[in-house]
């Protein structure tokens, strides 16, 4: 057994992991460097090079670990919705928070993490030892909306949902580029004048 297998190197490793995750969220890419990470971690600079082979091994790690805790919340939420309420809302709220992360309640604070998100999903075209994993996600993520769609009672093919993100994408796109205050409302109201009518059809 090695002292990264040890159960005081697996907290570690998980440190520095989770520190990554959060430098990566607010600051991007470039905001995941050795040192910094470390930092957070509150360890040894020399931690980061004795539990990651290099730095792609660290933000690969750390984009898993930050996409798998928003599919774990988005399973769990969708739970919650399937046995307490199906309504659009509901459902808009849920897939926008899978989509473009949790809102927080403070349009300025959801305006900036949006703007981040997306500029570090593009920056993710350019790291070519990510799109793999990258791909891994995106499946799962389809999957959980796929099953959001059905149990809310809208079904969607798998078209139907690549034209419901992309109806997403595009609002949150022309929101940034107009500087829309809140580009989080506009693919709100986006998404639910899309799924609205597929609602009513259900109720009648």
């Amino acid at each position: 057994m090695t002292a990264a297998t040890t159960p005081k190197g697996e907290r570690r490793r998980a440190a520095l992991v989770e520190a990554a995750a959060k430098l990566l969220v607010e600051g991007g890419f470039d905001a995941v460097r050795h040192r910094a990470v470390a930092e957070r971690a509150g360890l040894p600079l020399a931690s980061t090079t004795y539990y990651f082979d290099s730095l792609e091994d660290l933000v690969t790690a750390a984009v898993e670990h930050h996409s798998n805790a928003e599919l774990a919340t988005g399973r769990r939420r969708l739970e919650e919705l399937a046995t307490r309420n199906r309504g659009v809302q509901a459902t808009v709220d849920l897939v926008l928070d899978l989509l473009l992360g949790p809102g927080s309640g403070d349009p300025a604070a959801d305006a900036e993490a949006v703007l981040l998100r997306y500029e570090r999903l593009v920056a993710t075209g350019r790291r070519p030892y990510l799109r793999p994993l990258m791909r891994t996600l995106s499946a799962q993520l389809n999957e959980l909306l796929t099953e959001i769609f059905a149990r809310s009672g809208t079904p969607v093919t798998e078209t139907e949902l690549e034209r419901l993100v992309a109806l997403v994408d595009g609002a949150v796109v022309n929101a940034l580029i107009a500087v829309d205050p809140e580009p989080r409302a506009a693919a709100a109201r986006m998404l639910q004048a899309a799924l609205e009518p597929a609602a009513q059809d259900r109720v009648r």
